[in-house]
């Protein structure tokens, strides 16, 4: 009996070895990870943090602690301050139809009463401008809105619509409308697909009870959909308004910025203060900080607003 106690406890102990053995490997597996984002992601970030504090710019090599002086100048700065409300409108505005536009196409996807034929078709092809490089869709959106002889010129003047050709990137709200317009049409695509999966992710067995007491499909949707999506809706919303905050692409290769920087974003700023110019590396990184607090404040802000209704609806449903 003990020789049975002693053969079965040596087996575990040695059953323990190899797994702490081939424990190690999950370590080393993971290490390149972690190795690459210290390297790469958070060295530059704490360098960017310091740079804030100094005067370094143009070509200089050596850079002296100036302490909240940067940051004074750059609340100052009038374009800077453009290029935060210039980031906010056309984020909003590209933000509000999307989330709108994806609900219901989502909804629509998911209707077992609809039925619609050929979902997996609409959704490659809505999803389709989200996987065209930003360059592609740059000049797509250029050469259409070019004048005087781009294909919405003419099309209009064959129309009789206009009497003479618009110049659209002269226009201020023309090209905050254009602008917004590309990133509405290339990201609502994937928010459809995000919220689909989150509604095909609810129990069906609610939504049949909720038939079975006589309710409609827009009752389904408002009291049973639409409650449980608050977490996929917080998702989507955190993602739009850091993508949104980050705004650089489009803008930039699209008009640079203007006319009369109505297009400046906060990225396309930061970019042209440290790689154009003087080379102003404490203003870029002092703007990159400014960013970074802006994208955590109103983080937290939209996951306090939710985790607050939560409260809310949990004590009145009580």
């Amino acid at each position: 009996m003990a020789t049975t106690t002693v053969t079965t406890t040596s087996g575990k102990q040695r059953k323990l070895a190899r797994r702490k053995n081939h424990d190690k490997w999950g370590y080393v597996f993971m290490a390149p990870f972690f190795i690459f984002f210290l390297a790469f992601n958070f060295y530059p970030m704490f360098y960017t943090i310091y740079l804030s504090f100094t005067d370094l710019a143009g070509w200089a090599t050596e850079a002296n602690i100036v302490g909240f002086r940067n940051f004074t100048n750059i609340y100052n700065n009038m374009l800077f301050r453009r290029a935060v409300s210039n980031t906010f409108i056309l984020w909003i505005v590209n933000f509000v139809p999307q989330i709108i536009l994806a609900f219901l196409l989502a909804y629509w996807f998911t209707s077992r009463r609809l039925n619609l034929k050929g979902i997996g078709f609409f959704k490659s092809m809505f999803y389709l401008p989200n996987i065209i490089t930003a360059a592609s869709v740059a000049v797509i959106f250029s050469s259409l809105f070019s004048y005087p002889r781009g294909p919405l010129n003419l099309i209009m003047l064959q129309w009789n619509l206009i009497d003479s050709p618009i110049d659209f990137f002269r226009s201020v709200w023309m090209t905050r409308g254009i602008v917004s317009f590309i990133q509405f049409w290339m990201w609502y695509g994937q928010t459809t697909i995000v919220l689909q999966a989150g509604i095909l992710g609810i129990d069906e067995n609610l939504f049949d009870a909720a038939r079975v007491d006589g309710a409609t499909d827009w009752q389904s949707f408002t009291k049973i959909t639409m409650p449980l999506m608050k977490p996929i809706t917080l998702y989507v919303l955190i993602t739009s308004l850091i993508g949104g905050l980050q705004m650089f692409d489009i803008p930039y290769l699209l008009t640079g910025g203007g006319p009369q920087q109505s297009v400046e974003t906060m990225i396309t700023f930061i970019y042209k203060q440290a790689f154009q110019g003087g080379r102003n590396l404490n203003v870029a990184a002092t703007a990159s900080v400014v960013l970074l607090l802006m994208t955590t404040v109103f983080s937290l802000l939209v996951f306090n607003s939710f985790r607050t209704r939560a409260t809310k609806s949990n004590k009145g449903g009580k």
